[in-house]
Formats: structure tokens, sequence, C-alpha cells
């Protein structure tokens, strides 16, 4: 027999309707049964079960499977053959003409498909999902060579999740379910419609999660309000998939998810549920709860915001936050204990969406050592970090490397603190990708770090984007005897730099924490000149500007200046005005602080000026010598002020001021 309803139809050379049931004493049952072959009994094993399960799936017309299959078969179109075998089973096989159509197909319409991929038969004949096996296994610990568990080219999907995620609810799942279809041409396709419907259009209902309410797990409740917990989620999307036609199962189990601290045992009830699909011959695994949006914990209010990490899941990366009741749905070789997965490091989605690699330690409570605890982060391309210790950016040096950085914290008391590590990726948001617990049973007091020691500290591949190029010190620690250091590095052509130091012995103002740096230019390199005002612990910042573009100076890194002498006292340097030079070169007097009723000498580089003089309380002009430097001296005595002035075109009149000093009290 041919059927041929539409272009997706297909053809059915012949069909058996099989009747499991044992054989009974009375003749006559038998004959019952001739007269109605296509009567099938009332939940009993056979075609009933796979009929039970297709109607999950398939469109049934008006009247239904049931109460209709009683119609009799023309008994010259048919032929019944009926077979026992010695335990007293009854096989009935129907064979029709090719030309003839049997009743039990005239009362439903086949959809694009007649059979379940990936599923068996239970004892009684209803259909069931394969459970996993070694086929579905995946290596672990990850290799790293996909988040995904196949090959996945996600552009392939644009089209496909633009037009999902626009599909609206009219009236129930089944009419849902076959317009999300329109655009799907294969089980992967369907399933990925499938899950962009959800994750754009379901909301995690966080007050029926925590009630309990069986209610909202129902699939015209969900369709109703668009609002469920995550059983509704997860009974949501195998209803869907069943409908289009795809094996899936929902998997209940623990997960690292809302609520969540570092370190816990899991025990008792399950607390999620997400699902396996079945695809091209294997089953895959994705929480469309979590690829829907999150939960604030602060204010128990939930997001949508997209994830893609959570579909179609790689196993070695999903059983870090998800655990499932039986092992197999682990889908890993080998499989991990509930303790393992208790103990295991938990990286985020985030952690992988941003293109990491690894951290180190891999376990989530880390113990100091000599007040100190280390963390290191390996990432496939260059990304910007931060962390935060208890909530502040404070206690920590983070350096930037090529593919990861270097985090050493200090936690400033005994006890537990809470450690959180931040990447930035190619966005402009910084997303939380780690979490650790430190135990600190030691503080090391010779440690103390600014609080103005932002991150990361040391120049990196970061502040040579930014235009910073080959620092004179590429460690991101300088340590100085004298309280003085020099710091150097190339500047891209139109790109302006501006530092400050910053220590933590009291207020001090932004123009005196400039005063401590004199800046220097020499062709295409900047030189800081650094005078500590004590010994201690301070923070060099380092600031770049472009100088066509509007906007401020943009912080770029920091070095951290250490200095044990006790004897340290320099003096600011002088300040600078915007008419002084950036090639413009200052040899002496370099302190900002001149003694009272003294003869200072002074010498500088100044360029593209006429003439140069210094005002106190009179005017002592500077000669140009043979070497390009204005030298001339000038006395301190009756003034409290001491300015360098200068004249850049000889035919005008008007000085400018380029460097101001102040003079000691007599």
């Amino acid at each position: 027999m041919e059927l041929k309803k539409d272009s997706n139809a297909v053809s059915i050379d012949m069909l058996l309707i099989v009747h499991s049931e044992k054989r009974r004493a009375a003749q006559g049952t038998h004959s019952d049964r001739q007269a109605d072959p296509g009567a099938l009994p009332q939940r009993r094993g056979g075609l009933q079960g796979i009929g039970n399960e297709i109607r999950k799936w398939q469109k049934i017309e008006e009247n239904g499977l049931y109460g209709n299959l009683a119609e009799k078969q023309h008994p010259q179109q048919t032929q019944v053959i009926t077979s026992y075998d010695n335990q007293g089973t009854q096989l009935t096989v129907e064979v029709h003409p090719r030309d003839a159509m049997p009743q039990l197909l005239k009362k439903f319409s086949l959809a694009k498909r007649t059979y379940v991929q990936g599923c068996s038969c239970d004892k009684n004949g209803n259909t069931r999902p394969r459970q996993p096996g070694g086929k579905d296994a995946h290596a672990y610990p990850w290799d790293r060579s996909s988040l995904k568990s196949m090959p996945l080219d996600l552009r392939q999907f644009e089209k496909l999740d633009t037009y999902a995620s626009q599909v609206t609810v009219k009236s129930g799942l089944d009419e849902l379910v076959n317009e999300l279809l329109q655009e799907a041409h294969s089980d992967l396709e369907r399933v990925r419609a499938i899950w962009i419907w959800i994750c754009h259009h379901i909301e995690y209902d966080v007050e029926a999660a925590q009630e309990k309410d069986r209610q909202a797990f129902k699939p015209s409740n969900i369709l109703r309000t668009q609002k469920t917990n995550c059983d509704g989620y997860a009974g949501l999307f195998e209803k869907m998939c069943r409908i289009a036609g795809v094996q899936c199962m929902t998997v209940p189990g623990y997960s690292k998810g809302f609520g969540y601290q570092t370190g816990q045992s899991f025990s008792g009830e399950f607390d999620h549920a997400w699902n396996a699909v079945y695809l091209e011959g294997r089953w895959h695994l994705l929480d469309s709860t979590w690829g829907s949006g999150l939960v604030d914990t602060a204010t128990s209010k939930f997001t949508f915001l997209y994830n893609e990490f959570y579909f179609l899941t790689h196993p070695a990366l999903f059983i870090e936050d998800h655990f499932p009741d039986n092992k197999n749905w682990q889908l890993l070789k080998p499989p991990q204990s509930l303790r393992q997965f208790e103990n295991n490091m938990y990286h985020k989605s985030e952690f992988y969406n941003k293109g990491m690699l690894s951290a180190h330690p891999e376990t989530p409570v880390i113990r100091t050592v000599n007040g100190k605890a280390t963390v290191t982060v390996e990432s496939r391309a260059p990304t910007l970090f931060m962390f935060m210790l208890n909530g502040k950016q404070e206690h920590g040096l983070l350096s930037l490397q090529k593919n990861g950085m270097k985090l050493e914290v200090y936690p400033p008391t005994m006890g537990t603190h809470k450690l959180q590590v931040f990447a930035k990726g190619s966005s402009d948001i910084y997303s939380s990708v780690l979490e650790y617990t430190l135990k600190c049973n030691y503080v090391d007091l010779g440690v103390r770090l600014p609080a103005e020691l932002h991150q990361p500290v040391g120049p990196s591949w970061f502040s040579e984007q930014m235009g910073i190029l080959k620092p004179s010190h590429p460690d991101p620690i300088i340590h100085t005897s004298d309280g003085r250091c020099s710091v150097s590095f190339g500047v891209e052509e139109g790109t302006s730099v501006l530092a400050s130091l910053h220590g933590d012995e009291g207020p001090v103002s932004e123009e005196t924490q400039r005063r401590y740096i004199f800046q220097l230019h020499r062709e295409k390199r900047v030189e800081l000149k650094v005078q500590l005002p004590h010994a201690g612990k301070f923070a060099l910042k380092i600031f770049v500007k472009k100088r066509q573009e509007p906007g401020n100076y943009v912080f770029v890194f920091n070095y951290l200046l250490c200095c044990s002498n006790t004897k340290v006292n320099w003096p600011v340097f002088p300040e600078s005005f915007g008419n002084w030079g950036q090639d413009n070169e200052l040899l002496e007097p370099l302190s900002g602080v001149l003694p009272a009723n003294r003869n200072v000498p002074f010498k500088l580089k100044l360029h593209g000026v006429a003439k140069a003089l210094v005002k106190g309380q009179d005017t002592w002009p500077l000669t140009l010598n043979g070497e390009g430097y204005w030298e001339g001296s000038c006395s301190t005595a009756g003034c409290r002020e001491v300015y360098v002035m200068v004249l850049e075109n000889a035919n005008h009149n008007f000085y400018s001021y380029i460097l101001k000093y102040k003079v000691n009290d007599q």
C-alpha cells in the first residue's frame, strides 16, 4: 500500500498490526478478534503503547485515534493471519493490498516522520528513549576542543534564531510547535527552534520555585503565564520535542545554581532539572532554564539574559554545575562521583563564554601560604581581568599575561574570605567567572598594599595596545633604596601620558599626588622621575589619552613602588603649567621647594622660546649656552614663590609661566 498525502509523506508497503494478548480458553474470543481486527485492547501492550506515544507527537484529527478503530475492514480486501507461540501469545498480522488504505491510517495524518530515532520499547510495548551508553560518553576531563558536544557553526542558526524568537503563542502547544518548525529542516534545527523560543519567552518564576507550586509545571499554565521553574522548563522542552518528533528526556539532579555556596555539600531531594536530546545517533545535554537568564541574588528578580553556553554543552563542562540522579546521564567516561562534584572547581559559564581554558588552583577552597594565595588563569586570547576580595578591589596584585593572568592575594585578616575573579572578554562588561573561598591562618603585616593600587599592575599587552611601548621596567614591582626612581617607555604618536602617586598616609590632594612625579619627553619616549615623600608602598598610576579625541584620560596600569628606608623625605617637584613643552627638560633645581636666602642655580632645556627668565623678588635672565641649555641663578631672599617664565615670540613682550617653586619659610 502507498500513502501519499503531501510532499512530506512516506510510503508504506505493509502495515503490521500486532495484538500481544494471552490466548483465552473460549473459542468465541478468537472469533471476536477476527470480526474486529482493527480494535485495540485498552491499556495493553503492542501497538497501543506505540499509538499512545505517537499521539504525543503527531497531529491527530478531530475524532482522535480511539473510538474509530472499530470500523470494520472489508473482508475481501484484507487477509488476516493469526499465530500463537508456546507461551500462548497471539500474533495477528493484517495484510492489505497496495491500493487500499487501512482504517487505522485513515484516522490520523502522518507528520514528517513515522518513526522515533533512539528509542526502544518496554515490556508492554510502549516506546521509551534508549538509555545512554558507551557511544554517548565523552572523555573526562575536557579536551579544550569545543564548548559543544557536537560540531556546530552558530552562524548557521542566525536566520532560524531570529524567526523562532519572534513566534508567539496563539492557541495550544501543538500549533506553537508546528509554527516553530516551519523554518526547521532537521532534528538539530527543530531542537534549536524550541530552545530559542523557550529561552526568549519563558520567565523563571522565583515564587513558584520557592513554593514548589506543581501547577507551574503544566505546559498549559506555562504557555498562559509564560512563567515556570526548572521542572517546568524541562517538562515543556521535553513535551515540545516529542511533538516535533525528537527524542528528549528530563534529567533531575543537583546543581550549582542560584543560592549555591562554594564548597557546599549536596543531599536530600534534587534541586534542578534539565534535558537530554537525541541527535545524530547520540545523546546531548542542555538546560533551557539557565539558557534563558539569571536571578539576581540580592533582589531575587529574574532577568532575561540569553546564555548560549547551555545549549548542547560538552558533558565534561556540563558536569561542573549539573550532577544527574543517574550517572549514565553525565555522558562521561569515566563518570564523576558526587564527592568529586562537590569538591571540583566550579567555573561559571562566562568563564568559557569569554574564552577561558583553565584556572589554578583547581579546588574551590584555597589555604594561604605565608599569608598569600596565588591564582592563575589561562585564556585563548588576551583578556582583561579584575578581582574583588570581600567585595573590594584591594589586597591583591593582578598582572595581565599574553594569554591569561596571575593574581596574588594577601588577606588583611585571618579567617575566611571570598575571592571573586571577573573577566571582560570582547564585551564592555566584566562578568564573574570564578569564585574561591580563602582560608587564612597567618597575616604578613609587611605586605600591606595601597588601597589605590588598582588593576592591573605592571605593563602588559593592554598597555601596549593603549600606546605605551617598551617599558624600562617590565615587572610590576619597583624597589628603591633612596626613595627615588625613574621609569620610561615609548609612546605612540599622538598619545598623551599622565601619572599620579598614591600612598596610604592620610588625605592627599590630586595636585600633590602629581607633584611627586616630574614628566620629561625625549624624542618618542616619556620619562617619569619619581621622588617618594617617605618610606612605604605607593601606587604609581599611568593614564593615557589620544590628543585628538575628546574625553578624559584613561587608566592603563600601575606600578607598585616599595621603599623601606625610613630616612626618605623627598619634597615635591616644581609645579608645571600648560606651556611647559613636552620636549622640555629640567636638570635643576628638581625640588619644588627652594631654601630661603640662597642663590639657586637653574638649568633647563627649552624648545621654541626666544627668551627665558626666573622671577622672584627680582628678575634674573637665563642665557642659552652652546649645548642648548638655558642657565642662570636666582636669589630667594625676600620671596615666597619663584617662577620660570619664557617669551615664545621675540616680537612680543608677553611672558608665559612654565614652572613654579615654593620657598621655605625663614
